[in-house]
């Protein structure tokens, strides 16, 4: 088993930025990618970025060019930031963390970000 605890998030304005981070316990040697997703209200959970053991990123086209992502396996952490923030990134962000080898895919409690116009 995994376990994933989110920080940051909470109320940024228009045109700011912000930084997530989540740190993975438990299991930690059985995981390949991490990564952010999110779900806006009454909208379907959707990928924001995530980066596998590799280094390979896999980014929504919504924040290409206004965001990094980035991994630290030794501490199995994974940080993003999204720089000129739209209230259309206004959402629930959720810490994801996959092992190709189970199958098994770990969700982390989320952490809502509300960008205000």
């Amino acid at each position: 088993q995994v376990q994933l605890v989110e920080s940051g998030g909470g109320l940024v304005q228009a045109g700011g930025s912000l930084r997530l981070s989540c740190e993975a316990s438990g299991s930690i040697f059985s995981i390949n990618v991490m990564g952010w997703y999110r779900q806006a209200p009454g909208k379907q959970r959707e990928l924001v970025a995530t980066i596998d053991s590799g280094g390979k990123l896999n980014v929504a086209q919504s924040i290409k060019g206004r965001n990094s992502i980035s991994r630290d396996n030794a501490k199995t952490t994974v940080d993003l930031q999204v720089h000129n923030l739209k209230p259309e990134d206004t959402a629930v962000y959720y810490c994801n963390a996959v092992d190709w080898t189970s199958g098994m895919n770990y969700w982390g409690k989320g952490t809502l970000v509300t960008v205000s116009s």
